[in-house]
């Protein structure tokens, strides 16, 4: 059987770089472009009745703010991963289009293949940022080391996703069939979840995804000690 085209949404407002991207796409088997916008308002609209896989989204929009955007759909949307695709190429733009909830970031200068990668890429659960924008953001993290990194900071958008559903008590099949992935991705997710944040077995990976959920219910509290 095969696999559904992975659906993209794309938001800028210039109507040549939407039918630059719709036709950079009908270019690859297995993507197809489900809509498209040029506001906030719009994208929110057309995304809410698309239901896409991705979102293309510039940071400069015709009205309303790219970043907001990416913060909302984060919100309403969590299974859209959004992809930057923007002018910017400093590393402010790339940090704070990250923070808002991106999962890929694109300059526009660079080429097209790059745009399709980071689709694929975010799309299995992976985030997107050039080798040359990494390095440098790397090298930048070094020369302003901070306090240590919580390792939850290091998960995926998907590895999150897949987190917060074992914290709320849902199966691996179950999960599987609400993010249209196979048992096996799943798995595979639950295993780079157990690696990342250092835990020895499955029982102890769901006990720390429900003291999470919990935690994030409850709000920060003093915690009791143990008896």
């Amino acid at each position: 059987m095969s696999e559904k085209p992975v659906r993209i949404f794309i938001v800028d407002d210039h109507p040549l770089v939407r039918e630059g991207l719709v036709g950079l796409v009908s270019q690859h088997p297995g993507l197809t472009v489900c809509g498209q916008a040029e506001d906030q308002a719009s994208a929110l609209a057309g995304i809410a009745k698309h239901a896409p896989d991705v979102a293309i989204v510039d940071l400069s929009l015709q009205t309303g703010s790219g970043l907001e955007l990416i913060r909302t759909l984060r919100k309403q949307h969590p299974l859209v991963a959004v992809i930057v695709l923007s002018i910017h190429e400093d590393l402010a733009h790339v940090e704070r289009a990250l923070r808002a909830g991106a999962s890929g970031y694109v300059n526009k200068r660079e080429s097209t293949a790059r745009i399709i990668e980071a689709v694929r890429q975010v799309r299995s659960g992976r985030m997107y940022v050039n080798p040359e924008t990494l390095q440098r953001l790397a090298e930048r993290s070094v020369g302003h080391a901070g306090p240590a990194r919580d390792p939850a900071d290091t998960l995926s958008k998907r590895e999150r996703m897949v987190f917060r559903r074992l914290g709320e008590g849902w199966t691996t099949r179950q999960i599987a069939s609400e993010l249209n992935l196979s048992v096996k991705t799943v798995q595979t997710y639950r295993g780079h979840l157990k690696r990342k944040l250092s835990l020895p077995g499955a029982s102890q990976l769901v006990r720390e995804a429900v003291r999470a959920v919990e935690s994030e219910t409850r709000g920060p509290q003093p915690k009791p000690g143990r008896p």
